[in-house]
């Protein structure tokens, strides 16, 4: 899929979108579609992919709610506004994977959250993204 970095464990500064992180912080969808569309995303993984083999990202992790089965994309600005209590690796992503990964899973993911925990969240649907990254 498109380009991506993978990392374990690493320092959290290096996990940031700041062209996000404004966007969210002014509440401007016009602005986040404009950051998604041209820079890196943070992405947590459920299971990071292994050092030795660049073309496995490892598996990117997704909340499904035991009450409804709701499935949620959960996206960062900033590795350090990942909660706690999610899985501990992150991966950081590209439009190109953005876009493949919403497109792959249109039918199966119901919303995407962007900085959940905040300081400054969003909601979106998959196909609001999907034409954002497509405009």
């Amino acid at each position: 899929m498109g380009s991506r970095k993978r990392f374990s464990k690493a320092d959290p500064a290096a996990f940031r979108s700041e062209a996000l992180a404004q966007a969210l912080e002014r509440q401007d969808m016009a602005a986040v579609a404009l950051a998604l569309r041209n820079g890196n995303t943070v992405v947590p993984l459920l299971k990071p992919g292994p050092r030795d083999n660049p073309l496995d990202g490892g598996e990117v992790w997704t909340y499904r709610d035991p009450g409804t089965g709701d499935v949620a994309l959960l996206l960062f600005s900033d590795a350090r506004n990942k909660p706690a209590n999610l899985p501990p690796s992150v991966g950081l992503y590209s439009p190109a994977w953005l876009r493949s990964f919403l497109s792959a899973h249109r039918d199966t993911l119901t919303t995407v959250f962007l900085d959940i925990a905040g300081p400054h969240p969003m909601q979106a649907s998959p196909a609001e993204l999907l034409a954002a990254l497509d405009a």
